[in-house]
């Protein structure tokens, strides 16, 4: 988050990440706290969220994502907890609620522009806005089953070809990805992966979090976790040599544990073990895993490279 001093004006967010963004924004004003939510900001875009002139202490964010990009970009490891609700809302009071209706905001302090003060929301590739709206493009169609690696902003031959093919598909016209409701069509998509690519699928009634190993500059990279719903499928990112994938995955119930099926966790995996962690991970070391506090688990092998597709189903035994 960029900081600068805020002035008396209006509040706009812009998104400059790859992802498709709900937010929302909590206003510290003395020893009060109102929050405001949801409001969605598409790669590349800026939003006005407070039409009245911007008066506080301290102001905090929270973003959220759609379950098909799996795990979320930016890890909310804000201070502060307050109060939100599933759907939109405004609460005055966002300390005074039940501590599993709060979650963490992050602390903000809005930078000048020419539209007031404005929050600058931004990933590791510090993209520009034109670059973060085409990087969004290109994330949404890799998981939707398109050849549009390399995820950077940049319109490359490869970019350019899979999103030729995604338009002919679905005969949409040569001017749908500059048009407003594009991230729309991607994200429909993206729900229902076609085309080459690997897929995770849950068969179950519970919800799974699921890693997945990549080889790339000749290690096994692990990253997780991705949150895969009941009944629903999904497509993580790949990077590196896609050709062979190593998947482990486990079901948990609604407070996060582990669901037993038995003496036994209720999981899905094979005999490769490598180094895991409780929380969101990228794990590229996986010698000695219990000695540095991580965790070990069997990952299993999948081979993609011999096949147009390939898919994990999850089915409870």
């Amino acid at each position: 988050m960029l900081a600068a001093t805020p002035a008396h004006a209006e509040l706009t967010l812009c998104n400059r990440t790859s992802y498709v963004m709900e937010i929302a924004f909590g206003i510290e004003k003395r020893a009060n706290v109102s929050t405001y939510g949801w409001f969605r900001v598409d790669p590349g875009q800026c939003r006005q969220v407070l039409d009245t002139p911007l008066d506080a202490d301290m102001v905090y964010v929270h973003m959220r994502t759609s379950p098909v990009y799996g795990t979320a970009p930016l890890p909310q490891n804000g201070e502060a907890r307050f109060c939100i609700r599933d759907s939109a809302f405004a609460m005055t009071d966002a300390r005074g609620c039940p501590v599993n209706q709060q979650v963490r905001f992050t602390a903000a302090k809005p930078s000048d522009s020419p539209q007031g003060p404005a929050i600058n929301l931004a990933e590791e590739a510090d993209y520009d806005a034109t670059q973060a709206r085409l990087a969004g493009i290109q994330r949404l169609l890799a998981i939707a089953g398109y050849e549009a690696y390399p995820i950077d902003g940049v319109r490359g031959a490869k970019t350019q070809a899979a999103l030729t093919k995604f338009l002919n598909d679905r005969n949409l016209p040569a001017d749908a990805p500059a048009k407003p409701d594009f991230f729309d069509i991607l994200l429909k998509a993206a729900a229902n992966p076609e085309g080459t690519g690997f897929t995770w699928c849950n068969d179950t009634r519970y919800p799974v979090m699921a890693a997945l190993g990549v080889v790339e500059m000749g290690a096994i990279v692990t990253r997780g976790w991705y949150r895969v719903a009941a009944g629903q499928c999904l497509r993580p990112d790949l990077r590196g040599d896609a050709h062979r994938l190593y998947s482990f995955a486990e079901a948990v119930d609604g407070n996060g544990r582990t669901v037993m099926h038995g003496d036994t966790p209720l999981a899905w995996g094979g005999n490769v073990p490598l180094c895991t962690r409780d929380g969101k991970f990228e794990l590229a070391d996986h010698k000695d895993c219990a000695v540095r506090g991580l965790n070990t688990a069997g990952f299993a092998v999948v081979e993609v490279g011999t096949q147009p597709a390939a898919s994990v189903h999850f089915r409870e035994p």
